[in-house]
């Protein structure tokens, strides 16, 4: 994890927060457009043959919209949401802490 570079709460954060409360630039959980965009990624590369990271019996179908849609909710695609501001504020936030808050905040 990377610190800040001042004691200013403005100023750049953690590349990769490791708790909720380290996620500084938009809402603490995975939105409906990143989801659908990881979703749709994730189904994409599954058509042209890459392999699934979850057995197919475990997901239930062969559809890679489904079998996308279960790698997501699961959280172990191994990819990170970058989110940024216009002042120019970033932070990558791991797959795995977004839905790991989404299941806390919408139980």
């Amino acid at each position: 994890m990377v610190a800040k570079k001042s004691g200013r709460d403005d100023d750049i954060y953690s590349v990769y927060p490791r708790y909720v409360e380290e996620i500084k630039i938009g809402p603490p959980f995975l939105t409906r457009y990143e989801r659908a965009r990881i979703i749709g990624v994730r189904a994409l590369q599954l058509s042209y043959g890459a392999p699934p990271l979850v057995p197919i019996e475990v997901v239930g179908s062969t559809s890679f919209i489904d079998i996308a849609r279960f790698e997501v909710d699961k959280g172990i695609l191994p990819v990170s949401v970058y989110r940024y501001t216009g002042p120019g504020r970033t932070q990558s936030i791991p797959l795995k802490v977004l839905v790991e808050s989404s299941k806390k905040i919408f139980k």
